[in-house]
């Protein structure tokens, strides 16, 4: 089984239960349930980058050897605007990312997915903080994600050092 599935980043703002509805939960919106074949699968961070399509192959092995579903997440672009507006604290700005869309056909068309059934995940914010949110909503077993090359992870931290610290669950980084 192939496929994959768009969420709503998880940073929207979702509708608030009507006060006069006879059952006050029923007018709020219903949060997705996990499908059964992704529960205790492995999810991995995949950005279309070298290091993340080596991660995303060590998960599809991971996945097919368990027998679990594979949760893909790509986070999107979020920037501070303290960068350019020099106030504090920081304030975030969604920028439109198309690329989800596009890795999402990529991945669609790609065979060596064909052995694990896969989902995409699109979300919002700070990468570490969704990965392990995600990782948390589908009861992971482990995430994976690629490790960082270059001054950027030297001087802000590595998603994968970032993520090994905080996580609840394995975090398997992929040289």
């Amino acid at each position: 089984m192939a496929g994959h599935e768009f969420f709503e980043p998880a940073d929207r703002k979702r509708p608030v239960a009507d006060p006069t509805a006879a059952e006050p939960l029923a007018a709020e919106e219903a949060r997705p349930t996990c499908d059964p074949a992704f529960k205790h699968g492995v999810v991995v961070g995949f950005d279309g980058s070298t290091s993340s399509e080596r991660a995303l192959a060590y998960a599809i092995g991971m996945a097919h050897r368990s027998r679990a579903g594979l949760i893909i997440v790509h986070v999107a672009n979020r920037l501070p605007t303290t960068v350019w507006a020099g106030c504090e604290p920081p304030v975030f700005v969604d920028v439109p990312d198309h690329r989800t869309e596009v890795l999402g056909l990529e991945l669609a068309c790609a065979e060596y997915l064909a052995e694990v059934p896969w989902i995409l995940v699109e979300r919002g914010g700070d990468i570490c903080h969704e990965l392990e949110e995600v990782g948390r909503e589908y009861e992971a077993d482990a995430i994976v994600v690629g490790s960082t090359h270059g001054i950027v992870g030297r001087i802000f931290g590595s998603v994968a050092g970032r993520l090994a610290k905080r996580a609840k669950r394995p975090v398997i980084v992929i040289p």
